[in-house]
């Protein structure tokens, strides 16, 4: 559930943009000396325009061997992560088909599975608690606590290998497509600096163990250059096929958390 969030349409504010779009090239990538030169100068733009947002609407849909999930809501990235969805489940043993609500704060994530477990209707997952389970937990910890949208942006400036894969109409937006690949264990390094050289090296093991090598990242980025789509594949036999689309940039956002009398632990936290 917490996976692929790494959190969709970007009707935002026009006049957001500054020197023209990233769907076009923004100033300096005009004046860049290579196509990826001048892909990064775009993509440094996109990251700081979309960073500044602060907020937006997002849909979206992840893949894994467990089935298909669809989430639909809003993110906050201004003071940590803060975001409502609406999540359904179709496929595998999970699969309810009905939509379930999922809040997250900086410190938890609470999910209400439309029953009550335990006498309780919500579920919390408890990040702290998370990141006592390993390495994985750890990295899953600020996984959750600091993937605003900038996260996959910055992800491909800091691998240095990306290239522009052409225009494409995404949702009414002529955007521009930007690809590339980032290795799985060089990403979790860059993802989390709080790990020690012996969790990174745990961490390595079990991504490999799973098959995970590579992540391919795809980017959308609008002609105010603010990101409307987002895809990400995780290979090996647990990979993840992730596409988000954000949208309404700037918009409103408020979390709730559940009453402490109205939740229980998840299984396992």
């Amino acid at each position: 559930m917490m996976a692929g969030l790494t959190a969709c349409n970007g009707g935002g504010d026009k006049s957001a943009g500054t020197g023209g779009g990233a769907g076009g090239g923004s100033n300096d990538a005009a004046g860049a000396k290579s196509p990826l030169e001048a892909a990064l100068a775009s993509l440094k733009t996109a990251a700081q325009q979309t960073g500044g947002k602060k907020s937006a609407k997002i849909d979206g849909t992840q893949k894994t061997a467990m089935g298909t999930r669809t989430m639909k809501g809003a993110m906050d990235w201004s003071n940590g992560i803060n975001m409502t969805l609406d999540i359904t489940q179709t496929g595998g043993p999970m699969a309810s088909g009905k939509p379930q609500k999922a809040l997250y704060t900086p410190q938890a994530m609470y999910i209400n599975m439309g029953m009550p477990v335990g006498g309780k209707n919500w579920l919390k997952y408890d990040y702290d608690a998370l990141a006592k389970k390993g390495p994985a937990g750890a990295l899953m910890k600020d996984a959750m606590q600091n993937n605003d949208p900038v996260k996959s942006v910055d992800l491909l400036i800091a691998s240095g290998k990306v290239q522009e894969a052409g225009k494409e109409d995404v949702r009414g937006v002529q955007a521009t497509h930007y690809t590339g690949k980032v290795d799985v264990a060089e990403m979790a390094k860059m993802q989390s600096k709080s790990l020690s050289a012996a969790d990174l090296q745990a961490l390595e093991a079990q991504l490999k163990k799973a098959g995970a090598t590579t992540e391919t990242i795809d980017l959308w980025i609008g002609p105010d250059n603010l990101l409307v789509k987002k895809r990400e594949q995780v290979d090996g036999t647990q990979g993840t096929d992730s596409t988000v689309f954000y949208s309404d940039y700037g918009t409103k956002v408020t979390v709730t958390p559940p009453p402490a009398s109205d939740t229980t632990p998840a299984p396992g936290f």
